[in-house]
């Protein structure tokens, strides 16, 4: 008998991770791949991005909405009892042998909850991992606790689940599926990117990736550093939507407000993986405080500031650069970012995130794995050495 496997995902940065398993699962003769689709996905302010997940073919099993139009941390609460109350039916009709989460987003906690109570084994890409300056870290400690196999990006992750009472049985160090992109898709030429984005991208192009700090009460207040900082910065700016959490709206808006003041600076609600990708290779330099700028950047060496202190505590390759939310320190970083000899230092390095053959290790696992019966029980005192 086929496993059947559901999938969710909730926004465009978890389904450009999810793409290569998803197209694994896919193909596997001996799964029935059921993906749930929900939150910004189905948001037109967020670019609809399901669109894109109908164009790579994926049938979808359910569309559910669930997120509040607000701006607000009661908003995303909100969002998150809305999620429960669709996916309880939607679970609970499906009953599949196993649900498959990844990373971190606030909207999984629902998935993960409901699957609990209707004693559904969940596997969780990307746990034991650290962002101590967003909310998202104690989301993937809640996860990591309620799955029962765990795919980890890196050796000191997979360590870090154990140490948390996961028997190693259970937990597989896999890579980031994100860098299986790299490996398999075909990344768009320097020409074709500049047809698909509209932008000259011989011109030295900075890239933007800049998100609410969720840990803060102002989710916001180390945003103006990183304009005031810019605003110095003479390249062309190329800025990435934030990820819909309290405080995004008023980043939108000061984003559009840079932009109305100065020419060379695009703003892209949206871009599929393959694109982004293309256009990550093809910019010198990457600024935020985005996991793409830590755990993916490595993959093309790309000299890479990280501002403030949302992904604190992540391990980090050696291009990237650490500023704090002050002018001063982010201008400093960019310099030194850009100076040859510290782009010299990071030629050829590895990107300690994965080797693009995440998605292959995630489903052979999945694949293999013993019945429900014998996932569901955890033992108590797993406690072991790695």
């Amino acid at each position: 008998m086929k496993r059947t496997i559901a999938v969710v995902t909730t926004s465009r940065a978890d389904y450009s991770h999810l793409y290569w398993p998803l197209r694994e699962l896919q193909a596997h003769p001996e799964v029935e791949l059921r993906l749930i689709v929900l939150a910004s996905h189905l948001s037109p302010e967020f670019g609809s991005t399901v669109r894109e997940i109908e164009a790579d073919g994926f049938a979808i099993a359910a569309k559910l909405e669930c997120l509040l139009s607000s701006d607000s941390d009661v908003g995303m609460a909100k969002s998150i009892g809305v999620g429960v109350l669709s996916l309880a039916d939607t679970l609970g009709q499906m009953r599949p042998d196993l649900l498959l989460l990844i990373a971190d987003r606030y909207e999984m906690l629902a998935p993960a909850s409901v699957a609990l109570a209707l004693r559904i084994p969940i596997a969780h890409i990307e746990g034991g991992e650290v962002s101590e300056g967003a909310i998202d870290d104690a989301v993937r400690n809640a996860l990591t606790k309620m799955s029962h196999i765990h795919f980890t990006s890196t050796e000191l992750a997979r360590r870090r689940v154990i140490r948390m009472g996961e028997e190693s049985w259970r937990v597989h160090r896999a890579g980031a599926p994100s860098l299986d992109h790299i490996r398999r898709s075909q990344l768009l030429s320097r020409s074709e990117v500049e047809a698909r984005v509209g932008l000259d991208l011989s011109r030295a192009t900075t890239l933007i990736a800049y998100h609410p700090v969720t840990i803060l009460r102002d989710t916001t207040s180390e945003m103006e550093a990183l304009f005031a900082a810019l605003e110095k910065h003479p390249d062309q700016l190329v800025f990435c939507y934030p990820n819909a959490d309290a405080g995004s709206r008023i980043i939108i808006d000061r984003t559009r407000q840079f932009l109305s003041q100065r020419s060379g600076c695009h703003l892209f609600v949206n871009l599929p993986a393959v694109v982004y990708w293309s256009l990550l290779r093809s910019v010198r330099l990457m600024i935020g405080n985005s996991s793409s700028g830590i755990m993916e950047t490595g993959s093309f060496a790309m000299p890479t500031v990280n501002v403030g202190m949302r992904q604190q505590g992540r391990e980090r390759a050696p291009n990237i650069l650490d500023a704090a939310p002050a002018i001063e320190s982010i201008a400093a970083k960019i310099d030194q970012a850009l100076a040859p000899g510290f782009q010299e230092s990071v030629r050829g390095m590895t990107n300690p995130y994965g080797d693009g053959h995440a998605a292959e290790r995630i489903v052979h696992v999945l694949t293999t794995l013993p019945p429900s019966e014998t996932l569901l029980l955890k033992r108590g005192d797993a406690l072991e050495t790695a």
